[in-house]
């Protein structure tokens, strides 16, 4: 019996010592568990956030580069850029703070991302009506410069007609002026059998060459005016220059004087008024001087209305 007694406590022992490791086996596998699914929640939780922030920062990135796209074009059009430039300024401080951002919250990121959003959708109006203004701004540009072109064009064509009126115009001045010289030459008086005569104090004529300078009172110019169809009938000033074997115009007191030819001053010795009847008339001009001719050979010119119209030479010995 105390044996059997002895026994029976010790399986009653063995009994509970079994019991009491089932039941800490038990606890450690409900500890086991327990923890196990709690690494598994912050896992889940961790692995929910880095997704959240990887997202977030590609959103900013994106916007970020958008923007820049943004502020390229503005400046490229021509407009104004400090409230894109501010925008980026402020991003770019978010994308920074999202780096170290220890308390992240994917919904406070979100309200910044929609306004970022937002901002763009209302820039990208007036993107397009910067876009409109420069483009009826360009239209006006060609539309100017079609019509700088035209007028330059047309001033072009203004030069070369105002050159060619003015060529013109010369020509015709030339034309007129070698027609009023053919007309002056035309119209002007000749003299024509121009013969020089000695005349003594008697009045008795000499003739021939060489005249005799003690025989000499008076000269004697004697010529032809030729008809002249052209001619004015008007009374024409006839000018005799009597030129010495030395060239100089031999004069006498009170009747020479000075004439304009061919836009020089030449003297002369005597003028004469002729009543021009346009019918071959013969014409005498008589000239005398005080002094005796010097032996040699004398020139007499005759000039009318601003021309040389004859003249002829004599010997005196």
């Amino acid at each position: 019996m105390m044996e059997a007694q002895v026994t029976n406590d010790k399986q009653g022992a063995l009994n509970m010592l079994l019991g009491a490791l089932i039941g800490i086996l038990a606890l450690l596998l409900y500890l086991f568990l327990g923890s196990r699914n709690e690494t598994l929640e912050v896992q889940k939780l961790l692995t929910s956030k880095v997704e959240q922030f990887a997202s977030t920062q590609l959103k900013l990135d994106s916007i970020s580069t958008v923007l820049d796209a943004k502020i390229a074009e503005v400046r490229k059009l021509g407009g104004s850029v400090t409230e894109l430039e501010r925008i980026r300024r402020q991003l770019a401080n978010d994308k920074k703070k999202l780096k170290y951002d220890l308390a992240f919250s994917i919904q406070k990121y979100n309200l910044k991302i929609r306004d970022y959003k937002n901002f763009l959708a209302l820039h990208e109006a007036d993107i397009h009506k910067l876009k409109t203004e420069n483009g009826s701004l360009l239209s006006r540009t060609r539309a100017l410069e079609e019509e700088k072109q035209t007028i330059l064009s047309e001033n072009e064509g203004l030069k070369h007609e105002k050159a060619a009126l003015a060529e013109t115009v010369i020509d015709y001045s030339r034309q007129n002026a070698d027609l009023a010289n053919k007309v002056t030459l035309a119209s002007a008086m000749k003299a024509v059998n121009v013969e020089v005569i000695a005349l003594a104090t008697n009045g008795k004529e000499r003739r021939g060459t060489p005249l005799k300078a003690s025989r000499i009172d008076r000269l004697k110019i004697t010529f032809i005016m030729p008809s002249n169809p052209v001619a004015l009938l008007n009374d024409k000033d006839i000018y005799l220059r009597l030129l010495d074997a030395n060239g100089a115009v031999v004069s006498e007191s009170g009747l020479g004087g000075v004439l304009m030819i061919e836009g020089r001053e030449i003297g002369y010795s005597m003028r004469q008024t002729v009543p021009f009847e346009n019918n071959d008339q013969r014409v005498d001009l008589f000239f005398r001087r005080d002094g005796v001719y010097k032996p040699g050979t004398y020139t007499v010119e005759l000039y009318a209305e601003g021309l040389r119209i004859g003249g002829g030479r004599f010997d005196v010995k």
